[in-house]
């Protein structure tokens, strides 16, 4: 099940707030690329926390840090609009409503893995990357999440709209993008439990496979089959790769290293060997290398392959779902396979 704020996730926050709790929040895709902004960015942090509060005219205001210096939020934002789909999981992982949130293209979805019923009342205000900032201004926002990559180029303008609070970029940062979010919700007490369940999720994953040694010992690989585009072997700097590397997973020579991807063409398939394989497929499936590599030789040779451990996923999810929800169903649907 999604994270959504779960049940133990509200024990623990009850438990937090009992005890003051507070999480210092550091700054630091149509497509998980680095053309989109996911990795080959650095990921260090952007800023710190240290919200000072300051009189305001519904029960104070915060001033929060953040990678393009600080913005005066409320308390509690009540009108969200999101322009990313990190701050899209964050914001409902945290239980936030966004009232605007753009999409990957024109008429999609919100993100497919995301429960439709959360966005009820949430309008669409243009695609990733291109907001309409008279669309964003008319929803009357008190908040608006995004980030460099996307928009640093709109701030002043979007700060005229509403405060605006950016990461310094999206993919393996999550972690640290999900506690500016949060800090800049208001909602830091509902972060640090929903962590703490994302953590202990991640240790009963690694003691159903087996133990920390067996899992280490268990290379595991990412593949992506695009429409016209090469096929990408996914790297450590990546989201996907931030999460084979909570459950420290083993991982093939080649792709244990910082970076984005290796594209590799048909006739480098042996470059995807591994344990395990997942892979997903973008757009159009036949105009993608998919067909030929999966049904050529060098793909049937692979140990993988030959052992029946390649496992297709939803690239929706695996690509696109960089939060603690997203994660969460990673974990989730890597449990099924492996584990069963």
């Amino acid at each position: 099940m999604p994270y959504l704020f779960t049940r133990r996730a509200a024990l623990s926050a009850l438990a937090a707030a009992g005890s003051g709790l507070v999480l210092a929040a550091c700054g630091s895709s149509g497509s998980d690329s680095p053309r989109a902004g996911s990795p080959h960015a650095d990921s260090g942090g952007a800023g710190s926390s240290g919200a000072r509060v300051a009189d305001g005219p519904s029960g104070g205001t915060r001033t929060v840090r953040h990678a393009r210096g600080e913005s005066t939020v409320p308390q509690r934002p009540a009108r969200v609009v999101v322009l990313d789909t990190d701050s899209l999981d964050s914001a409902v992982t945290l239980g936030v409503t966004p009232v605007g949130a753009t999409t990957v293209s024109d008429g999609a979805p919100f993100s497919a893995y995301l429960p439709a019923a959360r966005f009820t009342g949430t309008k669409p205000v243009g695609t990733i990357g291109q907001p309409g900032l008279e669309s964003i201004a008319a929803l009357r926002p008190d908040l608006i999440l995004s980030n460099q990559v996307r928009d640093d180029k709109r701030y002043d303008e979007l700060s005229k709209i509403a405060p605006t609070v950016l990461t310094k970029t999206t993919g393996p940062a999550w972690k640290e993008n999900f506690r500016l979010h949060a800090e800049a919700m208001g909602r830091q007490t509902e972060a640090a439990a929903v962590e703490a369940d994302y953590q202990e999720k991640v240790r009963a994953l690694v003691t159903a496979l087996g133990g920390p040694e067996k899992t280490a010992a268990t290379r595991v690989g990412m593949a992506r089959f695009l429409a016209g585009a090469p096929t990408r072997l996914y790297l450590n700097d990546t989201f996907i790769g931030s999460v084979f590397k909570d459950l420290g997973v083993g991982r093939p020579v080649n792709q244990d290293k910082p970076g984005f991807s290796l594209e590799i063409s048909p006739e480098q398939v042996d470059q995807a060997a591994a344990d395990v394989i997942f892979y997903s497929v973008y757009g159009d499936a036949a105009k993608s290398d998919h067909g030929r590599i999966t049904g050529g030789a060098l793909w049937r040779s692979l140990d993988a392959v030959r052992n029946g451990r390649v496992y297709q996923v939803d690239d929706n999810l695996w690509m696109l779902g960089i939060g603690y929800t997203g994660a969460g169903l990673i974990l989730e649907q890597i449990r099924k396979d492996l584990v069963g």
